[in-house]
């Protein structure tokens, strides 16, 4: 079984199965319109990180290896970017379990990727924050890059979870920690951007406004592994489940994040406003899975394309 093909994996899958899933399995998520259009924005936007990369090094003041270390800066932390946005479309679109547990390639990944599924896309721009990740380690050795690189091929390792998370197989703090690894890679090379020359984990620890976020960036995670593959949480007033569970502690820590931004005003005014709107788009997912659990659509990478902003509004202030 290990050897069939993609295809041969498709053909034998039911789609859209709503229990889980063996795992040679894969099963095929919905292609429609949307996920065509979102592909062809997430194609430009990777041409474009790699552009303003190739900008960065040729216009700023830094030359030679320096600026070409600028410009990978800046297109990895894109590409960090765009891999946490592609992770949610996997899940909004049902893409979790296209290719299967096989990872990270397959023999027509390529294929799979220009026809426009977005779990393929995902594993090839994983590949290629890794080999960026690389190429700085290489070029610049610092707390930055080499953090940032470990923390690539740990999010990897955990990548492969995720796949068997879906399957019923293994954890829902698998899929948490995959999350907020993919945030660690992301907040990495952002600091190393935005606050160059600061340790990462003392920038961590003294950042009392990112604490709040991981914890929900870790229990949103949690929550996805812990409903499974094209399940819905189910509407509840009292937890009953643990789902349910998993879900109330995302709330508190969602909340959490909105005071603890609170608190510290007017440090992080456009992250506290940001995380305040987050609650109700966070509502309207809650709604959006429940009502369609196997594809509940694009408000999943809207969920989390406010979490990336309220992560970059926090970096980028200087209180």
């Amino acid at each position: 079984m290990a050897n069939h093909s993609v295809d041969e994996e498709r053909n034998s899958a039911r789609p859209h199965t709503s229990v889980a899933v063996p795992v040679s399995t894969a099963v095929d998520g919905e292609m429609t319109r949307s996920v065509r259009v979102i592909g062809l924005i997430i194609a430009c936007l990777v041409a474009g990180a790699i552009l303003a990369g190739i900008w960065k090094a040729s216009t700023g003041l830094q030359s030679g290896k320096a600026a070409l270390v600028a410009g990978l800066f800046l297109t990895e932390v894109i590409l960090a970017g765009i891999l946490i946005l592609l992770g949610s479309i996997v899940e909004g679109f049902g893409y979790g379990l296209s290719l299967g547990t096989r990872w990270p390639y397959t023999r027509n990944i390529l294929i799979l990727m220009i026809e426009g599924d977005p779990e393929a896309a995902h594993r090839l721009v994983a590949t290629l924050v890794g080999l960026i990740g690389v190429a700085l380690v290489v070029l610049a050795p610092s707390s930055a890059t080499i953090n940032g690189l470990a923390l690539v091929i740990i999010a990897g390792v955990f990548g492969i979870g995720t796949l068997h998370v879906l399957s019923g197989r293994m954890p829902a703090f698998v899929h948490g920690m995959h999350g907020l690894l993919a945030y660690g890679v992301f907040l990495s090379y952002l600091t190393g951007l935005a606050v160059p020359g600061v340790p990462f984990w003392f920038y961590l620890k003294f950042t009392v406004a990112l604490h709040a976020l991981l914890l929900a960036v870790f229990l949103g995670g949690m929550t996805t592994g812990q409903r499974g593959f094209g399940q819905p949480i189910g509407a509840f007033y009292r937890p009953r489940r643990l789902a349910h569970w998993t879900l109330a502690a995302h709330i508190v820590a969602a909340l959490t994040i909105v005071a603890t931004l609170g608190w510290l005003m007017p440090d992080y005014p456009v992250a506290f406003y940001l995380a305040v709107a987050q609650i109700a788009v966070g509502f309207l997912l809650f709604q959006a899975v429940n009502l369609k659990p196997k594809n509940p659509g694009t408000i999943v990478a809207f969920h989390q394309f406010m979490v990336l902003l309220i992560t970059v509004a926090i970096v980028v202030s200087l209180p």
